[in-house]
């Protein structure tokens, strides 16, 4: 399986297959387990049915590592769009943004007064920003940028960021942003890293993961826990039981198309469910992301393909 998921991260990569796929009618009938459409009202349209179930929504219009500052500007007025749609609708929803998304591949700058403006817009409408993280290469970077960002006071409710339990560092970056109050998504970590920056084995990610999850929970902050793993639940579950946290003081975040029964398990029990759902047709690296973290998904959508 380490090797499939190598291969899955590799193919993740190549812009030929991705220009195949993202223009296929084939293409899109595979993304559809994974992603709510290609289109913003698709993603509406799902976010209303999750509100209907008590879920909330994070909206992330698909996209990463643009190339020029106007591609940068045309997906910063695409998140604008959301926030507008969340708003006019009442909808239970915030955004998920990327930097490389934001430009920061071509300038830092560029993708730091882009997604204050987002951060501005969202503060405006009574909403919220998490900076999604992306690969180690960037890492220091976009925390940077959140630092700062949330150093302005008009900011400081409106934009978190995102950890991954995989990489070395992230216990030391959690006691800084906990120090901050900055608002923290923890998560496993899709992206295939060297074993300088990050941990190579399951087990290692699993016990950093309940480790961090412990140090979110002890904080006043409302915080993101995002696994389908459901040790990992059980295990934020005990800790919270052990030590009287309020279940009102967090969140399961989990995503669009995967574990639909845990997901309203989780609500029926008592616990804060956001679902992250991503929608646009620069798709093919979050599909193929999504099938590295799991390669037994791979199986799965082959046999819902060909019986389709």
């Amino acid at each position: 399986m380490p090797i499939l998921r190598s291969v899955l991260i590799g193919l993740s990569r190549n812009r030929t297959l991705r220009h195949f796929m993202e223009s296929s009618r084939a293409g899109s009938r595979l993304s559809s387990r994974f992603v709510a459409g290609m289109e913003l009202e698709d993603a509406l349209r799902v976010a209303e049915t999750l509100n209907q179930q008590d879920i909330a929504v994070t909206l992330d219009s698909l996209g990463e590592s643009v190339t020029s500052e106007e591609e940068a500007h045309q997906a910063a007025e695409i998140y604008h769009r959301v926030l507008n749609a969340i708003a006019e609708r009442k909808l239970k929803a915030n955004i998920s943004v990327k930097l490389s998304q934001m430009g920061m591949e071509i300038s830092r700058e560029l993708a730091e007064n882009l997604a204050g403006s987002l951060a501005e817009h969202a503060h405006a409408t009574d909403n919220f920003v998490r900076i999604d993280m992306e690969d180690s290469s960037l890492t220091q970077a976009t925390l940077d940028i959140v630092h700062r960002l949330h150093a302005r006071p008009d900011l400081r409710e409106a934009i978190g960021v995102v950890i991954q339990a995989a990489l070395h560092r992230s216990k030391s970056d959690i006691e800084q942003l906990l120090a901050e109050g900055i608002r923290v998504r923890l998560c496993k970590g899709a992206y295939l890293e060297p074993a300088t920056v990050a941990f190579t084995h399951k087990a290692d990610v699993d016990k950093n993961f309940i480790r961090l999850s412990g140090m979110l929970l002890d904080s006043p902050i409302y915080h993101g826990l995002a696994t389908h793993d459901e040790k990992m639940i059980a295990a934020v579950q005990t800790y919270a039981l052990q030590h009287r946290i309020d279940p009102s003081r967090f969140e399961f975040q989990m995503l669009h198309g995967i574990r639909r029964d845990l997901q309203r398990r989780l609500v029926s029990e008592g616990y804060n469910v956001r679902v992250y759902v991503p929608f646009g047709r620069a798709w093919y690296p979050y599909f193929m992301r999504r099938l590295a973290e799991r390669p037994a998904n791979v199986l799965f959508i082959a046999r819902n393909f060909f019986r389709s």
